[in-house]
């Protein structure tokens, strides 16, 4: 139903937003670093149902909003190329603060871990950028059922970010221990995710794709 060129654009896109740190990595390593292992992966658990609640949102009711009020579509994909460009300009410009020095939090139990994590993604515009303006630039009418190929799509999507973020909890303090010395690689991960971050943007803002109904 879906075509192996949707499918590696989007595992592309969703690669190379998971590994831009922002609030749901930031959250995630201070809490592994902190708290352990097992309370990063409870807050990646809360981190997932976000994910499910922004997919099966934006697949049942948001993209025939798109439809219905086009201006709107494209209001949101200028704001996305806006958002992208500026994480670009934050991850790339001097004094930049790595990821892997998160501020010190205090512990808290399993259920807040759990919320907390949840929160934070639903408050992270970087994934709604991703299920409102990326995502369905890949779904293919003439493929079959739109609604299917959101759902399979953004699963895609899911995959990749908890496989990520659970890989980078589990090591949150190895690479924080790993890094610590060594500046230059620090710096070799800002400028390859700031251009990336970069490009993202600009074929963002410069696609003329529209929006298809469900």
């Amino acid at each position: 139903m879906i075509s192996t060129g949707a499918v590696l654009g989007v595992f592309a896109v969703a690669l190379a937003m998971v590994l831009t740190p922002g609030p749901n990595m930031m959250y995630l390593v201070s809490r592994s670093i902190t708290q352990g292992r097992r309370a990063g992966l409870i807050s990646l658990g809360g981190v997932a149902a976000g994910f499910l609640v922004y997919l099966t949102a934006t697949n049942l009711g948001l993209s025939a909003l798109f439809v219905a009020v086009p201006s709107l579509y494209l209001a949101v994909k200028l704001a996305g190329a806006v958002y992208l460009g500026w994480l670009a300009f934050k991850t790339l410009r001097p004094g930049r603060v790595s990821v892997f020095e998160p501020t010190a939090l205090p512990p808290d139990s399993n259920r807040r871990l759990f919320t907390m994590g949840l929160v934070t993604n639903l408050l992270n515009p970087k994934i709604a950028i991703m299920y409102l303006s990326l995502i369905p630039q890949f779904i293919e009418p003439e493929a079959g059922n739109v609604l299917a190929q959101g759902f399979l799509l953004g699963a895609v999507q899911i995959v990749v970010a908890v496989t990520v973020n659970g890989l980078i909890a589990l090591a949150a303090g190895t690479i924080a221990g790993f890094l610590s010395g060594r500046p230059v690689w620090l710096r070799v991960q800002r400028y390859l995710m700031g251009t990336v971050l970069g490009a993202l943007a600009v074929r963002m803002a410069t696609d003329h794709a529209r929006p298809t109904p469900a």
